[in-house]
């Protein structure tokens, strides 16, 4: 996002037409159908659907009651193994349905968790797996699935950096027993607030959509204590104006990261994270790390960037193991999280949407070279 003031920020959200989308809005006003499932939101759930090439969804308000709703319609209980290396609601969703986080560090090229070290974690108490495909960068899907499957556990993605990521042409949704999806302006795609839950399972569709409308059946029948998770129309009518532009987004967004790797390859200290070759990219984040080869620390990247008007993201930084409110926990130790504690120091997130134009794209990378000791 740019201002009057020049500055270029980590993330600027991808703005609709608003002609279209105040065609919409008339839609909605002559209809006064403002929440509860109205023609947006069941419009916008067909067409997701298709888009993802998935079969069930759920929209919520807001991907954080969306994952919180998941763990509930699983009935997951005690433990749930997860990592410590993502954004807060990943972990706060565990705690507020009274369930233990129990961290496993991650793997070093992919930053997500490592399945080599989830089997130790496993006990009498363990009910889940809850991955992160940390900037879009798949999980090893089948190595934790096969855990959880000799262990009689389910598994949850948090895949909000994921949308339309897919690994050798299957969804990623199609992955695990649920998916959540996150929709906020951060995202590639965004309905302003937002989010959904993907599942395989179709009995689940009746407990998910009853747990995100206070457990309520119909005008006599509360059944279960649920919440209010539902979206609304106004943000189901900017998602139905946003998705139209997201495949032109991701190739323009593809373009600067060519861009970016092409200039910031080979210098000593900075490694730039990559997918896969059998995975098709979300184009969500352009992540570095600057490792201790680098003439300076990470720290300094990021104020030097920011000297000069770009604003850069330490994502993720700090790690959820480091909060005041799990620290204590014993899987919480920085020892029993080498890889996470070390490139919790070493992530930058640099500015990547596709406004971005190749002469800013450029200076950036300038600033990284000078700063790093490459002219």
């Amino acid at each position: 996002m740019k201002s009057k003031s020049n500055k270029i920020l980590v993330t600027s959200p991808l703005m609709p037409n608003i002609d279209r989308y105040k065609e919409m809005l008339d839609e909605i006003w002559a209809s006064r159908w403002l929440s509860n499932g109205g023609c947006m939101t069941k419009e916008l759930e067909r067409r997701l659907c298709s888009y993802l090439a998935v079969e069930n969804i759920s929209l919520f308000n807001n991907g954080t009651i969306a994952l919180m709703t998941a763990i509930q319609s699983l009935r997951l209980q005690g433990e749930v193994i997860t990592t410590p290396f993502s954004f807060p609601a990943t972990t706060h969703v565990l705690n507020w349905n009274g369930i233990t986080p129990v961290f496993c560090d991650v793997c070093p090229h992919t930053l997500t968790i490592d399945p080599n070290k989830i089997e130790a974690l496993i006990t009498s108490k363990t009910s889940a797996i809850l991955g992160v495909h940390v900037y879009g960068i798949p999980c090893y899907v089948e190595e934790i699935q096969r855990i959880a499957d000799v262990h009689g556990l389910r598994v949850i993605y948090d895949a909000a950096h994921a949308f339309g990521c897919e690994i050798d042409g299957k969804p990623i949704s199609d992955f695990g027993d649920i998916s959540m999806f996150s929709f906020h302006p951060t995202k590639l795609f965004h309905t302003a607030e937002g989010g959904a839950l993907v599942f395989g399972d179709v009995n689940l569709k009746e407990r998910i959509e009853l747990l995100k409308n206070f457990g309520i059946k119909n005008q006599e029948e509360v059944i279960l204590p649920g919440i209010n998770g539902k979206m609304n129309e106004l943000s189901a009518a900017m998602g139905l104006s946003v998705l139209p532009l997201v495949n032109n987004e991701r190739e323009r967004r593809s373009e600067i990261r060519a861009l970016y790797t092409a200039n910031l390859g080979g210098i000593p200290g900075l490694q730039v994270l990559t997918v896969a070759d059998n995975v098709k990219s979300s184009q969500q984040y352009f992540a570095i790390r600057i490792t201790a080869e680098a003439i300076v620390n990470r720290d300094d990247l990021y104020d030097d960037l920011k000297e000069n008007n770009v604003f850069p993201r330490k994502y993720f930084s700090p790690l959820i193991s480091n909060y005041p409110c799990y620290s204590m926990l014993p899987t919480a130790r920085a020892e029993a999280l080498p890889v996470a504690t070390l490139v919790e120091k070493q992530v930058l997130c640099l500015p990547f949407y596709g406004e971005l134009s190749n002469s800013e794209v450029l200076k950036i990378c300038k600033i990284v070279r000078k700063s790093l000791g490459v002219e």
